[in-house]
């Protein structure tokens, strides 16, 4: 058996176990019924209420409930990453899971790894709930070239990989299971309403504009606009439709949840001895 691990070598049984830890953190994801229901049925409420309330066209073929659709797309990336992962964690720090699972064999690589797992499979799931809901009942177009979908590929990932780092990071910040979701739901709230995705980014004040403007949602939301509204859309966002700055954004805030997941994530409570 030693020479089979040898063999195998530690980054590569490393990632086997991070393989395995993500089955069983999507399986244990959708045994949690509730969890499952908010985090995918939440969005689709938000399209429709919005999408109802709301009529007529922004811009010549572009409808409000279009543009809704394609923000609603990049807001489901930042509940499966960053809000999912803030609270899911701290509920496991709180309940004493993380201190077990760091008293088994299993790397702590591997546990990351699973959460990577967890957040790729149910933003997927999240995106094609929303993408059909859109184009069903909302008139959202599919892209229609490769270069649209290279461009969906990148922005998700990158999106995700933000989202991801960033959730670990503020996952230490709530002190309990209890103060969790209070902690964490308002930040997401407030950077929906700043990031133009309950309103036309273009029409909120300046300071909304430039508050947005720090933050990954924005930049996510603006490239998913890019990729599922016509390209004469671009002349009503502000600045176009900025994709490099997007990818530089989403890269940077990347690097800064490796940065604070590295100084502040931790295994116990603040109060275990």
């Amino acid at each position: 058996m030693s020479a089979t691990v040898a063999s195998t070598g530690a980054p590569t049984g490393a990632l086997r176990l991070g393989a395995a830890r993500a089955g069983i953190e999507v399986r244990m994801f959708f045994r949690q019924r509730d969890s499952m229901v908010f985090t995918f049925l939440f969005p689709v409420i938000l399209l429709f209420i919005f999408g109802s309330a709301f009529s007529g066209d922004i811009a010549p073929g572009v409808s409000f409930t279009q543009y809704f659709a394609a923000g609603m797309i990049a807001s489901g990336i930042a509940l499966s990453s960053f809000q999912s992962l803030a609270i899911g964690i701290a509920v496991e720090r709180d309940e004493g899971t993380l201190k077990r699972l760091r008293g088994t064999p299993m790397p702590a690589f591997a546990y990351f790894v699973g959460k990577i797992g967890l957040v790729l499979v149910t933003s997927l799931v999240q995106f094609a709930v929303l993408l059909v809901i859109g184009s069903l009942f909302f008139g959202l177009g599919l892209p229609s070239t490769a270069d649209l979908w290279l461009r969906f590929a990148w922005l998700f990932l990158l999106g995700i990989a933000a989202g991801t780092t960033l959730g670990i990071a503020y996952s230490s910040v709530p002190r309990s299971s209890r103060s969790a979701a209070a902690v964490v739901s308002p930040v997401v709230i407030v950077l929906q309403f700043v990031s133009g995705i309950f309103f036309v980014y273009s029409a909120l004040p300046s300071w909304m504009q430039h508050l947005g403007a720090l933050f990954p949602l924005k930049w996510i939301a603006q490239g998913m606009r890019s990729v599922f509204l016509p390209d004469s859309f671009a002349s009503q966002e502000v600045g176009g439709w900025q994709l490099p700055q997007a990818a530089l954004v989403l890269a940077a805030w990347t690097v800064v949840g490796l940065l604070l997941c590295a100084r502040t994530f931790r295994w116990m409570r603040r109060d275990a001895g």
